[in-house]
């Protein structure tokens, strides 16, 4: 092996900025591979500060504190898109950061993450650059209804945009624009919507996981369901596909790519996340390594595996209107394997934790967890 100049060995110390459940599960794999976690996240009861070593309790722009989590750790890396990419630039040269912020730059803005795609020649929808209501105008006059105004920058969960069904959705739009920088997207007509986790070391070895197919209630992801229900042509192309983008990107870590599948039997990428996504986490259980193993492998300069499903999976997300419910089947489900995130407060469509299936029987999985009426409480 050469080129280890970046490898960070066993005892070393991962810093994370972003103190949520991704970062909790990168602390979890952490661990066990024998590394020191430290935290930067401005709630002292954040989920990741109950599996680090240590937290910093700092807001994320904190200079000074973003600089003393550079001097305490070998190697930082991320847990969310919205980071503070002057202050990331500020602690360059006293910490590696492997990941870099280009790949932040690009993703963390839609209208630069749509242009880098459709430069790399992936498929995706129509897309304008929006920035005043004449902008909207010829934005709308091009690409017409149905569409999507979204923010550049900002918003998850299907927060920060509106659908524009027809001309009386343009006052909401109006109102969206008012918050700065937007991007109007063609609406895609799509079957399924589907994701693939593709990982990459400063090696530029590559590793891609199966295709997991996205069932979203609210906008929010409920279930994932892998292998996903598409053709095997589909899914090799849709793992071929976050290969190009990883390269492109000259990717360290984990990425995960949101894909359509277009009524018309196309692939369109949708969105990427330059981190673990939530559609990954049935790799825990069943996967040989993890999205979150992957991620630290790589930003450590670790070499990759070529990951394996071991079984079929469901993953389904316990929101904070099922957390009670959920915890009751705990006494009735001996196979599932129960996640819970810590978070000291629940809420309505708070991600609160998640349920893995391993089965030799989706359509029974899935009917099993319909049975219990749980995730009917919307």
């Amino acid at each position: 092996m050469t080129n280890l100049s970046n490898y960070i060995e066993q005892g070393q110390t991962i810093g994370i900025i972003g103190g949520g459940q991704l970062g909790q599960m990168l602390a979890f794999d952490a661990k066990q591979a024998g590394m020191k976690v430290i935290v930067l996240d401005p709630d002292e009861t954040c989920p990741t500060g109950q599996a680090c070593d240590k937290q910093i309790v700092a807001a994320y722009d904190d200079i000074a504190a973003i600089e003393k989590l550079a001097e305490l750790a070998d190697v930082l890396t991320y847990e969310f898109e919205n980071v503070d990419l002057n202050a990331l630039e500020d602690v360059a040269d006293k910490v590696s950061i492997p990941q870099g912020t280009e790949l932040l730059r690009i993703t963390k803005d839609r209208l630069r993450e749509k242009t880098f795609l459709k430069e790399h020649g992936l498929k995706v929808a129509p897309f304008r650059s929006v920035a005043t209501e004449t902008d909207l105008k010829q934005a709308l006059a091009a690409i017409g209804y149905p569409s999507v105004l979204k923010t550049c920058q900002g918003g998850y969960d299907g927060k920060a945009q509106v659908v524009l069904r027809t001309e009386a959705d343009y006052a909401q739009a109006q109102e969206l624009l008012q918050k700065g920088q937007c991007i109007l997207e063609g609406w895609v007509a799509f079957e399924k919507e589907c994701s693939v986790m593709v990982g990459r070391n400063l090696l530029g070895q590559v590793t891609v996981f199966p295709v997991s197919e996205n069932i979203h209630r609210n906008q929010i992801l409920h279930e994932s369901i892998v292998p996903a229900r598409i053709s095997t042509t589909l899914q090799e192309q849709a793992q071929k596909m976050a290969v190009t983008i990883a390269k492109g990107l000259n990717l360290c870590g984990i990425l995960g790519v949101e894909l359509f599948v277009g009524q018309d039997g196309q692939l369109y990428v949708n969105e990427l996340a330059p981190r673990p996504h939530n559609s990954g986490h049935y790799s825990i259980e069943a996967c040989d390594f993890s999205q979150f193993a992957i991620h630290n492998r790589a930003i450590c300069n670790w070499p990759l595996p070529q990951v394996k499903l071991l079984k079929p999976v469901v993953m389904v997300n316990v929101l904070g209107q099922h957390l009670e419910s959920s915890r009751q089947l705990i006494k009735q489900k001996p196979a599932w394997h129960f996640h819970d995130y810590g978070k000291a407060e629940s809420r309505v469509d708070r991600k609160m934790g998640h349920i893995t299936i391993l089965t030799d029987d989706l359509e029974a999985t899935l009917a099993e967890i319909k049975a219990t009426k749980i995730w009917d409480k919307e």
